[in-house]
């Protein structure tokens, strides 16, 4: 991954957004962090992001909802959803959207690891 390309993780949580970003740079991949899905696409960092982590419950605009715009803008990064909510219809709609995954909360770190790894490599 060029160093101009991150991993963005959106989640309302600040402890969830400090535990992935932590994991992430552990492993050599560079890490942006928002606390919602305003806050991402305002930020234009979508442009550069190589892989997103996004939950899907949080304030304001959904995580589902903050993939369908970015799909209208052109971008589809590969990209995980999670919640501590899941259930076969939430698969289902994060599958119809194209996401690669949907862990539920307390997510195996592993998981996270797996995916990023199988979609952007080692860094």
């Amino acid at each position: 991954m060029s160093t101009s390309k991150f991993v963005s993780v959106v989640d309302d949580d600040k402890d969830v957004r400090l535990a992935v970003s932590t994991l992430l740079r552990s492993y050599g991949w560079a890490a942006s962090t928002f606390e919602s899905a305003e806050d991402f696409l305002q930020s234009g960092a979508f442009q550069a992001t190589a892989f997103l982590i996004s939950d899907v419950r949080m304030p304001g605009l959904s995580g589902l909802d903050m993939y369908t715009e970015l799909v209208s803008r052109g971008y589809t990064p590969p990209t995980v959803f999670i919640t501590a909510y899941p259930s076969p219809e939430l698969e289902q709609k994060a599958s119809d959207v194209g996401a690669l995954a949907l862990l539920s909360k307390p997510f195996d770190f592993a998981s996270i690891v797996h995916w990023v790894t199988a979609a952007l490599g080692r860094p």
